[in-house]
């Protein structure tokens, strides 16, 4: 598996840079400061700092404020919190007005492991991607997550980056490029194409090394940025490949899949499988037993996979 890292640790580590760079980079949290690794930036600049405590709507609408005073406010909770508790002022006050506000949304997906249900969250992706004006990145990896918080200070308007708490494979490395938009293929195939977000591409990845052994010519695309979601790769993928999976570690009720699905039926109609969370909520428990309890590794891919290729 090779180097695990923490993709909240990039998130920490790319406020620093982002606060390096642009003097109005200002950062809120509610009362998760190490949680959300945000202790980095309050070290470093702690007149930039805001401690709302658990006012996660207040603070919503207090980095709304800072934005119109020129400020680059990143709020940060658990994704779970930021979303379904915010959604009113996210919606209205952020969204509607276009305003230049950043969330962190920390602990996404199942993995998160022993705090459940409350504070997994499976559904943010769906409800941001409902809302005009909102921009979603899921990085993969420490180093993209990291990368994806610096290039957020040059994207104007709303904009949603989701990590998560755990140690994940490192795919990428410090040189690895990232351009906000475009979706990056990993590896070439002709088979079938594997389109994943988030921490799902070490999962595609390894489920495309193992049907190489089956023949299978698998192409496995990083499609990071969920919204505005890349439609000329997949559209590609889609006619070059003829048979396409999404993986993602959230519902698969309106969310990633469902943006791909929705450039597929739009453009190039293809045989699709969708792994995600199955209209379930999450429980407690380790989290590499949850991705397989919910059926979110490399073995499930690969049965996805051969599912789609028998109706291809």
């Amino acid at each position: 598996m090779g180097e695990m890292k923490k993709t909240r640790v990039g998130f920490g580590h790319g406020l620093v840079d982002a606060g390096e760079k642009n003097k109005n980079v200002v950062v809120l949290v509610g009362d998760l400061r190490d949680s959300t690794n945000v202790n980095f930036f309050a070290e470093k600049f702690p007149e930039r700092f805001i401690e709302v405590g658990i006012a996660e709507q207040n603070m919503a609408n207090v980095a709304a404020g800072l934005s119109l005073t020129g400020k680059i406010p990143f709020f940060t909770t658990y994704g779970a919190f930021a979303t379904c508790r915010c959604l009113d002022m996210l919606r209205v006050t952020i969204c509607y007005s276009n305003l230049n506000v950043k969330i962190g949304g920390a602990h996404g997906g199942i993995s998160v492991g022993p705090d459940g249900a409350t504070h997994q969250a499976l559904e943010e992706i769906s409800i941001l991607r409902s809302l005009p004006n909102m921009k979603i990145i899921v990085p993969c990896d420490y180093f993209e997550t990291r990368k994806a918080t610096l290039a957020a200070i040059d994207i104007d308007g709303p904009l949603y980056i989701r990590f998560g708490r755990e140690n994940v494979p490192v795919v990428t490395d410090k040189d690895t490029p990232f351009e906000f938009g475009k979706g990056v293929v990993y590896r070439d195939g002709g088979d079938i194409a594997i389109l994943a977000c988030g921490v799902m591409l070490y999962e595609a990845l390894e489920a495309a090394h193992e049907l190489e052994r089956d023949g299978i010519d698998t192409r496995v695309i990083n499609i990071h940025t969920v919204k505005p979601i890349d439609e000329t790769i997949i559209i590609k993928a889609a006619s070059e490949c003829g048979a396409i999976v999404t993986a993602e570690e959230h519902q698969v009720y309106g969310g990633f899949g469902s943006a791909v699905a929705e450039v597929i039926a739009k453009n190039n109609p293809v045989p699709m499988e969708f792994i995600g969370v199955q209209d379930s909520f999450g429980r407690s428990g380790p989290p590499e037993e949850l991705m397989k309890a919910y059926h979110l590794k490399a073995k499930d891919i690969i049965g996805a996979v051969k599912r789609v290729l028998k109706r291809k």
